[in-house]
């Protein structure tokens, strides 16, 4: 009983987190496109230079790339040999990977680029401030992702769900932390009804629909996160 009382307090914590996790990641959401619509009148498109994916302390090369060259005339007053030895030093000083064709690429860009806002002091304290709220932001997600990973990983089920294809360390407590205790449920059908995907009912008299929609009548939190791993399967199928 001990045990069980545990295991069911340690889902609760689970299932409050990845609510909170719900709610961060659409606050970064939000700050992303905040930052990005800003850059659009600085730095039109500089959000697409690179596409490393976030470090552990929630921190992406696009906007620390942005913290320093917030304005295109940040990159085109220099010569291209100065930007290069610029850009070479601003890699090494924050731990980047330095591409001399992504340099090129860069500074070529840059000299098309037609901007909205002026770079002046107003004009960067916009864009610090924005940068500093997404960062933020971002840090408190990467936080709760990894306390999420290591709280799903004392539940007995933990090793059974990482195996799953299209489960990894972010997917797989989400998906725990909306199932619960999988054991109160008696048969398949039970756990598919709870998360909403089973199908609706559409007859009338001697009338019977063959093809309905789901019943959309459960959890909407694990029809997401099971939409989310579907997802992960169809891309690297």
């Amino acid at each position: 009983m001990k045990q069980y009382s545990l295991m069911d307090e340690i889902r609760n914590q689970l299932k409050t987190m990845n609510r909170q996790f719900g709610f961060y990641m659409k606050h970064k959401t939000a700050m992303k496109n905040n930052l990005i619509g800003i850059l659009d009148q600085t730095y039109p498109g500089v959000n697409t230079y690179f596409d490393s994916p976030a470090r552990e302390d929630g921190s992406q090369k696009w906007v620390d790339f942005a913290a320093t060259y917030w304005h295109v005339d940040c990159v085109r007053k220099m010569s291209l040999n100065a930007f290069f030895d610029h850009y070479q030093k601003w890699c090494k000083r924050r731990k980047y990977n330095f591409s001399k064709g992504k340099a090129e690429e860069i500074y070529g860009a840059a000299k098309e680029l037609v901007t909205v806002l002026p770079k002046d002091d107003l004009t960067r304290l916009i864009v610090k401030q924005a940068i500093e709220q997404l960062n933020t932001v971002s840090k408190t997600v990467e936080e709760i992702h990894t306390l999420m990973n290591e709280t799903a990983a004392k539940l007995p089920e933990y090793p059974v769900v990482m195996e799953m294809k299209g489960v990894g360390p972010s997917l797989g407590p989400q998906l725990m932390a909306e199932i619960g205790d999988v054991s109160r449920f008696t048969h398949k059908g039970a756990i598919t009804a709870f998360a909403g995907v089973d199908p609706g009912v559409n007859e009338s008299g001697s009338y019977e629909q063959k093809s309905v929609p789901t019943s959309k009548r459960g959890s909407s939190s694990l029809r997401k996160t099971l939409f989310q791993v579907m997802d992960c399967l169809y891309i690297y199928r």
